[in-house]
């Protein structure tokens, strides 16, 4: 098992979710996050001064798939998050060893 966590643009949370239900995943879990990488955030002007804004809000999406799964699941999000243009985000893959679902106890693949 596999633990897909992509680091995408807000706007684009709607799009790769429904990718991800197209390739079966049937939960995934959404946190809003802030933070920066080769953009370095931008400045604004609010009132007349102007600030800079360091972090950048992003939305960080994990899903847990079979390692079969994997490439499917990472194609359907660049295809979903993809704009072209700088910030789009980036996808990590990390090992999983146990997956146990609380209220039934199944464990692995049948708790995903």
């Amino acid at each position: 098992m596999k633990q897909i966590t992509a680091v995408i643009k807000p706007f684009k949370l709607e799009e790769v979710r429904e990718a991800l239900a197209a390739c079966g995943v049937t939960g995934l879990t959404v946190t809003e996050v802030k933070g920066f990488g080769r953009q370095k955030g931008h400045t604004e002007l609010y009132r007349g001064a102007e600030y800079v804004v360091d972090f950048l809000p992003k939305v960080k999406v994990e899903v847990v798939v079979s390692s079969t799964d994997v490439e499917a699941c990472v194609d359907a999000i660049i295809r979903a998050a993809h704009t072209g243009k700088i910030g789009d985000g980036k996808i990590f893959i990390t090992s999983v060893e146990r997956v146990v679902r609380i209220r039934t106890g199944e464990q692995d693949a049948a708790a995903i």
